[in-house]
């Protein structure tokens, strides 16, 4: 007899059991049972943890189906969105009827001295914005009362995505959807949907403090404007954010990124003003009033602001 464990053979006149190994003391018949259950459950086990497919491979095509399925579920919320983006600014930029502007404000210092401001803005912190597009609309012709409507919404507690710093184009694009989403599910507003959304980041006035650069984006009409808590300087933050609202519209920048100084002639106001230097008025996407080739003075008011001819056609008002 030899043990199906150690492999020991039995030998004549041993001193245990006949049904015992002498050598590990396994019994011959329990050992060989327990074995039998073993490679049962493990040959189930086996079964079970694979996967099982028919022949003419169904698992694999339905698998594939839905891949299928997601990307082009994907595919379509992307054209819906584009679509969506398209008939925006197609019916932003026609002037057939006023625009909703939504200003929400946002303590973006977490300072008592901006939340005391806050409050104090109403809609008619925003009345010399509506003043200077009916005014310029005018210029150019543009048959419509009313351009824009500015309202003041609620409260804003959070901080919206910021842009990346040095970012690349990938970047830039992740950062406008978070963007767009976040404007979407912070906006309590009671009113209207607004066309446009400006959410304006308040901080305390400091003496000689710079502030980000803020944006503007047409694609989902969204802006962020950074701006100073202070009556003093509530006309020249209503520069910045008839500005950042342009951008919403499509007009450009026109300015030198590098050092400011507005690109000549889209840049000017009175690009044909003869002598060319000192100008009287800032292009309104321009942004500063250019003194010299070398000097620049920024306007602390619309009214020293003018919209270009080249910005006129990018928002519509004058025919390409």
């Amino acid at each position: 007899m030899k043990c199906p464990k150690c492999d020991y053979e039995r030998q004549k006149n041993e001193q245990v059991p006949e049904w015992q190994c002498p050598s590990c003391g396994i019994a011959y018949s329990k050992y060989n049972s327990d074995s039998v259950v073993t490679n049962k459950s493990a040959k189930a086990e086996s079964q079970l943890a694979t996967p099982t497919t028919s022949r003419s491979g169904s698992g694999k095509t339905s698998g594939f189906s839905f891949k299928k399925f997601r990307i082009l579920l994907l595919l379509l919320v992307l054209l819906v969105v584009a679509l969506n983006n398209w008939l925006s600014m197609a019916r932003s930029t026609d002037w057939d009827h006023p625009l909703w502007v939504v200003v929400y404000p946002i303590n973006a210092d977490a300072s008592a001295e901006v939340a005391d401001y806050i409050p104090t803005l109403t809609d008619k912190s925003f009345f010399t914005i509506e003043d200077y597009f009916v005014e310029e609309a005018e210029r150019y012709g543009v048959a419509i009362k009313d351009p824009v409507d500015v309202r003041i919404g609620p409260l804003v507690k959070e901080m919206p995505p910021l842009p990346p710093m040095n970012g690349g184009v990938f970047d830039v694009m992740i950062w406008s959807l978070k963007l767009r989403y976040w404007s979407v599910v912070k906006d309590a507003y009671d009113g209207p949907n607004p066309d446009i959304q400006v959410f304006v980041m308040y901080y305390k006035s400091e003496e000689n403090k710079r502030l980000a650069h803020s944006t503007g984006l047409q694609k989902g009409m969204v802006s962020v404007v950074h701006a100073f808590a202070d009556d003093k300087l509530a006309e020249s933050n209503n520069v910045v954010i008839t500005h950042e609202m342009l951008h919403t519209l499509g007009a450009t920048d026109k300015y030198n990124l590098a050092n400011g100084q507005p690109i000549y002639p889209i840049g000017f106001a009175e690009p044909e003003r003869e002598p060319l230097f000192p100008q009287q008025f800032a292009e309104i996407m321009g942004g500063y009033i250019p003194q010299s080739e070398s000097e620049i003075k920024m306007p602390s008011n619309l009214v020293q602001t003018l919209v270009g001819m080249d910005t006129a056609r990018e928002i519509g008002w004058l025919k390409q």
